[in-house]
């Protein structure tokens, strides 16, 4: 075989190696970022995808080559029905494996009853837990929300709610943490409460998934000659004599899709309520919104009733940036 008569890329990025199943469909935020505000915000929230529209805005960034002037972008809808805040959980860190540990998880009272949809046998937490905690406020070094979602809110035809932990952050020390997630115990956490109009934001999803593909389809490699010997879509070598071994890099086939991704830096353009429209807002393969909606910049990943979760970016974002937008026109009111 002779050598190459020209160059090329290599197919398939590695940045996303090894490429498996998500290990579930409700993805977990494995780092919060630091929040330089007053007060105490919760980091993060979560919603339903709905689907896709596109807006025109008009663009008010000094920087950008189209300051002042009217442009369309995609937006991806994504309805945020209230969290039920269900529980409390402090944190201390262990200096010995360098992590997090469970101090106390305290429990609302009152459990809905769906809820028991998820968790059957919980039950209300008790004053002991309570006192315990804060008998060891010097202690902690974390304080998170235990929410759920109320999917009966939303126009998804869903009724087991998911469950997850919410970071409370902000310039704010954990005295004040804990006032603000014992004043929330029980009650519900408004989008409003945690996102603004213009605010950056990442979103972590699990991805479409496409089953089980071949090189061709999940690397890009190019197909061989007519020539080839059994099959053209595959790699054209395996790897070299030494090691004697199939490296890791080499574009296989295997799973395709249904990955958990983060997407970095999405803008927030408005948030709406369904009641500030004319008609039903109707989506393909999802249903009639009910609660109220992000209008986000691009897209996200996952198909339509996928769980998306979001929290404050955690990349740098100028102030000028975030500066809410004017939208003049929106397909969702044709």
């Amino acid at each position: 075989m002779g050598a190459r008569k020209r160059s090329a890329p290599k197919r398939g990025s590695l940045a996303f190696a090894p490429r498996k199943r998500a290990k579930s469909l409700v993805p977990t935020i494995k780092y919060w970022p630091k929040l330089d505000l007053p007060g105490v915000i919760p980091l993060g929230f979560a919603g339903y995808k709905a689907g896709m529209t596109g807006v025109f805005y008009v663009d008010n960034y000094k920087r950008s080559p189209t300051f002042g002037k009217e442009i369309y972008s995609a937006a991806t809808i994504i309805e945020v029905p209230p969290l039920y805040v269900l529980g409390v959980v402090g944190y201390a860190i262990d200096k010995v494996k360098n992590s997090l540990r469970s101090v106390e998880t305290i429990i609302s009272p009152e459990v809905p009853d769906f809820i028991r949809r998820r968790i059957v046998t919980l039950k209300g937490g008790n004053g002991k837990k309570i006192d315990f905690l804060e008998s060891r406020l010097d202690q902690i070094n974390a304080i998170r929300l235990l929410v759920s979602m109320q999917p009966h809110k939303a126009g998804i035809h869903k009724k087991t709610p998911e469950i997850f932990e919410i970071e409370l952050g902000g310039n704010s020390s954990i005295e004040d943490k804990w006032r603000f997630a014992k004043e929330r115990l029980g009650s519900e956490l408004n989008i409003t409460d945690v996102f603004k109009p213009g605010d950056y934001i990442d979103v972590v999803a699990v991805t479409k998934g496409k089953g089980f593909q071949g090189p061709v389809k999940r690397f890009g490699i190019k197909i061989l000659s007519h020539k080839a010997r059994k099959t053209k879509r595959k790699p054209g070598a395996l790897g070299p004599w030494k090691p004697s071994a199939t490296m890791y890099t080499v574009p296989m086939f295997g799973q395709m899709g249904f990955h958990r991704r983060t997407f970095y830096k999405l803008k927030i353009l408005d948030i709406k309520n369904p009641d500030d429209f004319d008609k039903p807002l109707e989506f393909r393969r999802y249903g009639v919104i009910k609660s109220p909606f992000l209008i986000i910049k691009g897209s996200v990943p996952g198909p339509a009733k996928r769980l998306i979760k979001m929290r404050h970016t955690v990349r740098p974002v100028s102030h000028e940036m975030k500066q809410p937008v004017e939208i003049t026109f929106s397909y969702l009111e044709v």
